[in-house]
């Protein structure tokens, strides 16, 4: 039994809940999965996980075996990393995440310009509006917006986005522009679900905050649609600075009530930050944040 690859396995196996997603996750038929969990068992003369159904349980055995096997493959790693010359030169492969629109309009180009001056360093970028794990989804640098839970990550902030009411010239010229938020009760809005509740908006913060209903005359899951439908001519919408910056700049969209928008959001670059960083990753750091940070210091 090959001992490494049966930890791997394991732990495959607990972060993804079940055997039939580790099998996916790594590639290898569910028949395999099993019949290596149960060898590693055996050898170990102890069980460590309780299967049913539903779900996967870890015994005590299992959890304190989980630890260990964390500790050493992260070990193993780093020597192969070491070995490899990811501690005296950028090279292999990194794997950031990041917002869906934010990666695409700022990430994404930085990366672009990146991988043309360091050809050694490979990147797996993935967009995903959810927040990742970057420890247990091996994840070597996330970009993150908004204030960020206290933890052990290490987050080098790269500047901040508003949350901004706009909609188009044409509305505004046919139904008034709002000066005040309570004024929003006489206008149609578009909510984008993924930023404020389709019923009301907040403004301002602390005890000056103030809370609003709102007409939603549409509600959409994404802010392109949002954006498109408030281009449209169809009414107010609430989105982030980035997401509606090409249009504002375009004058097809205008930015109202921004006395009393709420306080800016951080926008950071989070890493575990755990022993010493690999060259990869610092020269991408250093690359990518006056970058973003400039980019940032552009947008509305």
């Amino acid at each position: 039994m090959d001992r490494l690859d049966a930890m791997s396995l394991f732990v495959a196996t607990v972060e993804a809940g079940s055997l039939s997603a580790a099998a996916r996750r790594v590639g290898v038929p569910l028949a395999t999965v099993s019949r290596k969990l149960s060898e590693l068992e055996k050898h170990l003369k102890t069980r460590l996980l309780n299967r049913s159904t539903r779900r996967l349980t870890l015994t005590d055995a299992g959890q304190s075996y989980l630890a260990a096997c964390r500790r050493i493959l992260d070990e193993v790693g780093e020597a192969e990393r070491t070995a490899a010359g990811e501690y005296s030169s950028p090279t292999g492969e990194l794997v950031i995440a990041a917002p869906v629109v934010f990666g695409r309009l700022h990430v994404l180009p930085v990366i672009t310009d990146f991988l043309a001056v360091y050809p050694q360093v490979d990147i797996r970028l993935t967009l995903s509006d959810r927040i990742t794990q970057l420890i247990e989804e091996h994840i070597d640098l996330a970009l993150r917006i908004g204030e960020l839970p206290d933890s052990a990550m290490v987050a080098i902030r790269v500047g901040s986005i508003r949350r901004i009411v706009c909609a188009s010239p044409a509305y505004l010229a046919k139904h008034g522009t709002p000066e005040k938020p309570p004024e929003l009760a006489g206008h149609s809005c578009i909510t984008f679900e993924g930023l404020a509740a389709p019923a009301t908006w907040s403004f301002g913060t602390g005890k000056a905050e103030a809370v609003v209903p709102v007409r939603s005359r549409l509600q959409v899951n994404t802010a392109e649609a949002a954006i498109d439908a408030a281009i449209a001519g169809l009414g107010l919408t609430k989105v982030l600075s980035y997401q509606a910056d090409a249009a504002v700049r375009a004058g097809a969209l205008r930015v109202v009530l921004e006395p009393f928008e709420p306080p800016p959001w951080p926008v950071s670059l989070v890493h575990a930050g755990q022993g010493r960083l690999p060259v990869k990753l610092r020269a991408f750091l250093d690359f990518a944040a006056p970058r973003l940070k400039e980019r940032l210091a552009r947008s509305l």
